[in-house]
């Protein structure tokens, strides 16, 4: 079998089930932004070099999260009144709870907040903060697919949660390499 079809070169893609959509169609953006997401996280896992524990089990759940992306593309490539709908595997409300132990784990590494952090770092912890920024423009899009068609509404949730699990990921990458978050120093204003 051939890698191309020709069959998109007019604009158009299949859905599950042998629907045809435009490529820029809102269901295809949500999918690509999960696409993409997932993407970005494989260049984060390949970041987590060294023998510390805290980035071994970082690469871990990434590779996890990246599994559940596959499902969570599949879900919103599949419309629930499609023939195929059974056959695929939605995220549940279990992959949500698994998220949010997942970031309980991390931050209990994590020292509080005390400011804003800057997106950077380490190396890793700068990937991490890019991933989370593409995560929220995934769920933005998820969310915008929701106000016009049926989505799975643990598929934004567990967005959410991600998004929030690369945060907390980043600061613990930093704390690993022995470094501080970066503060956000805010300017101030000046008078007139």
């Amino acid at each position: 079998m051939k890698l191309y079809t020709r069959s998109g070169d007019d604009g158009t893609t299949g859905l599950f089930g042998g629907d045809r959509v435009g490529k820029d169609h809102p269901r295809v953006e949500a999918y690509g932004a999960v696409d993409e997401l997932n993407a970005t996280i494989g260049v984060c896992r390949c970041a987590c070099i060294g023998d510390d524990a805290a980035i071994g089990r970082i690469a871990d759940v990434l590779g996890t999260i990246q599994s559940r992306l596959f499902d969570v593309g599949a879900d919103l490539a599949t419309p629930t009144d499609s023939p195929h709908a059974s056959k695929i595997a939605r995220v549940a409300a279990a992959d949500v709870a698994a998220a949010e132990a997942w970031i309980d784990d991390v931050e209990a590494g994590n020292a509080p907040m005390r400011t804003f952090v800057l997106p950077g770092g380490t190396d890793l912890a700068a990937r991490l903060h890019q991933a989370r920024t593409v995560c929220r423009r995934a769920e933005r899009r998820v969310v915008l697919l929701g106000r016009m068609a049926d989505v799975n509404p643990h598929a934004v949730t567990f967005l959410n949660r991600i998004g929030d699990l690369l945060f907390a990921m980043a600061r613990r990458a930093n704390v690993a390499a022995g470094g501080p978050d970066v503060p956000w120093v805010p300017s101030r204003p000046t008078s007139p």
